[in-house]
């Protein structure tokens, strides 16, 4: 615990305490009591940043009421969690206590189960969470979240264990998330959208005992796909849980009243608790690790951002497993009792649907997503009148493209951020913004955040305006990767993450990228490693050599082409391959486009010259057209 003493200019004086006060840390606020003069005009004790007080605690406020009388002694910024602990003893009559004014900044210093805790006594029949058939309140969440829970203890599941969260969007992987933080496991994300093999070797490198499984699309046959993820695995994973929405949870409710008061020990904000993978510059998926701090930060940076209220309904388009589907949308609305609507899936005519009697305002999604429900005959100016904010994520939006989202969304605030799993956001447009920021840059640095642009070869500081490697750090910066060597961490030993992003800082203090050091391919706004598309043709029988590049596409920004080489007397058949891709690789990873070479243009190192083929790819590209 930290205690400082601020003496104001009238006699009175002020200790700031931060941190737990119970049976370690309350000698430690005796002793400072003690050192106060019992003449001091007035003594007041800030509670903003004590997240709880204990029997121990409650003891030293006696102490320290017997000392000053009650008319020189004042609480201050005492949260509703700690008010309720007063009035259970009846202390809330012998001391002022003055309660804190609630915003977001409240939950930074919390988990994500003391949040969800903190809710279920403020606000337990706010309804906070809606599929196309129930709502959700706090209530609900908790009483679903207690039973599962104790599916997974019974799973073997507890403090520190690897557990898989797979699936689409739905209120069950909602409720299974909270589940693993109620009980201090790691909720390791994994995209639904892969093959059994893909998802196996994630479980594989994340170390996984317990795969919570949703809606995936390449299981058909749910046992056998299962046995393959555990193959894949390497038998890494022992158990698994269906979190599949024909799964109803509210039906066991009459369990909870068994399980009330269970899993109830502290988890610290700043533990991990929370890994999503990406893909690495090797194509072989990392993972990040953050915690509650992490992530209740950044969320709360855009609850700002946003304007969000009590009265906002957010429109769920983005994944869940993504950092922007956490920090963006779901995180920021249960810390400000907004609404999550979760579709039953993101069809452009079951969007309009839903917009046009739910009147959501905030919907975030890829410029490709907009453009879509834009074009589909049943979409109306009017159902999306409500809509007041949109992040634009993924891939920049083209000029021609904002112009259009303007005229039939005239009253939306479109907005542009950048961010990595690693660390999000780092940046973003304002509200207010005009279309130069946001089709020109990636907005401003977010508050308490650093960053800074390097010339990559020499690591000096660049001036401003000049390009160079970005990078960052801050309250949202992960804590590493998960079991990868120091060599391959991307934090230096100053603390800063280096993005392998390229940018500048303009004159006015907005972030602009110019490029990328890294390959990666985004297509609609998913993240695709060449060396992992490359890897998987490269098994095929026929194939003597290839190099995976990213195309621009008008719709998603950037597609997948593979220019290869056969080897000598086989002959290509693209739906053959194709067929065979699709078996190894997540459907939106397979390229798009196939160009066979004679030959591949080298370098005198012997490695293919990317730079060359390239350009001779897209000039190919252009012919077909």
């Amino acid at each position: 615990m930290e205690i400082i003493k601020k003496q104001q200019s009238d006699g009175t004086l002020e200790l700031y305490l931060s941190g737990r006060i119970d049976t370690s840390t309350a000698p430690q606020l005796r002793e400072a009591i003690a050192q106060i003069p019992k003449d001091t005009a007035a003594l007041t004790l800030d509670f903003r940043d004590v997240p709880m007080i204990t029997s121990a605690g409650l003891r030293e406020m006696v102490v320290c009421g017997r000392r000053f009388s009650q008319d020189r002694l004042k609480l201050t910024n005492v949260g509703s969690d700690i008010v309720a602990i007063f009035k259970m003893v009846g202390f809330d009559s012998i001391f002022t206590i003055e309660e804190m004014v609630e915003d977001v900044s409240t939950y930074i210093h919390m988990s994500i189960k003391e949040l969800l805790a903190h809710h279920v006594r403020a606000n337990a029949d706010q309804i906070v969470l809606r599929s196309e058939t129930e709502p959700y309140t706090w209530y609900d969440i908790e009483r679903a979240s207690q039973i599962i829970a104790e599916d997974l203890t019974r799973l073997g599941v507890g403090v520190g264990s690897h557990v898989g969260i797979c699936g689409g969007n739905s209120v069950n992987w909602v409720l299974t998330f909270y589940a693993t933080q109620k009980l201090g496991a790691i909720a390791m994300l994994i995209n639904p959208t892969q093959s059994a093999q893909e998802i196996g070797r994630i479980c594989g490198i994340g170390d996984i005992t317990c795969l919570c499984y949703g809606e995936i699309p390449a299981m058909k046959d749910e046992v056998q796909f299962l046995e393959e993820v555990r193959a894949a695995s390497e038998g890494k994973v022992v158990r698994n849980y269906s979190m599949r929405s024909s799964v109803r949870i509210r039906t066991r409710f009459g369990e909870y009243d068994a399980l009330k008061g269970k899993y109830e020990q502290k988890v610290e904000a700043d533990a991990p608790g929370v890994v999503i993978f990406t893909s690495g510059s090797t194509g072989k998926p990392k993972g990040v690790i953050l915690s509650s701090y992490n992530l209740l930060n950044a969320s709360a940076v855009q609850v700002k951002l946003q304007r969000m209220t009590s009265q906002d309904k957010n429109l769920l388009i983005v994944p869940l497993f993504h950092i922007l589907g956490l920090v963006v949308c779901f995180l920021p609305c249960a810390m400000t009792n907004a609404v999550l609507y979760i579709p039953n899936d993101i069809r452009t005519g079951t969007l309009i649907r839903i917009m046009n009697y739910e009147r959501c305002t905030l919907l975030h999604s890829v410029p490709t997503m907009i453009i879509a429900l834009i074009n589909n005959k049943d979409f109306s100016a009017e159902a999306f009148q409500s809509l007041r904010c949109t992040y634009l994520a993924g891939a920049a939006a083209t000029e021609a493209q904002l112009k259009m989202f303007r005229e039939k969304m005239p009253d939306n605030h479109f907005m542009i951020a950048y961010g990595l799993s690693e660390m999000a956001p780092v940046s973003v447009t304002l509200y207010d913004d005009g279309d130069d920021r946001i089709l020109h840059t990636v907005g401003k640095p977010v508050e308490n955040i650093s960053i800074k642009i390097v010339d990559r070869a020499t690591n000096a500081e660049c001036p401003a305006g000049e390009s160079g490697e970005i990078l960052v750090q801050g309250f949202n910066l992960m804590t590493g990767y998960y079991k990868l060597s120091l060599d391959d961490q991307a934090i230096d030993d100053e603390g800063w993450l280096h993005t392998g992003d390229m940018g500048y800082i303009d004159d006015q203090g907005y972030l602009c990228l110019s490029g990328r050091f890294k390959e990666l391919i985004i297509r609609g706004g998913e993240n695709i490693m060449p060396q992992e598309v490359e890897a998987a043709i490269s098994e095929l029988d026929i194939i003597d050599n290839v190099k995976v590049i990213g195309v621009p596409s008008d719709f998603f920004g950037e597609e997948v082409a593979a220019c290869v080489k056969l080897k000598d007397g086989a002959t290509f058949d693209e739906a053959a391959v194709r067929a065979e891709l699709m078996k190894r690789l997540a459907k939106f990873k397979v390229p798009s486009y196939f160009i066979v070479y004679d030959q591949l243009p080298m370098l005198g190192s012997g490695k293919i010259d990317g730079v060359t083929l390239k350009k001779d790819a897209l000039e190919k590209l252009a012919e077909k057209k």
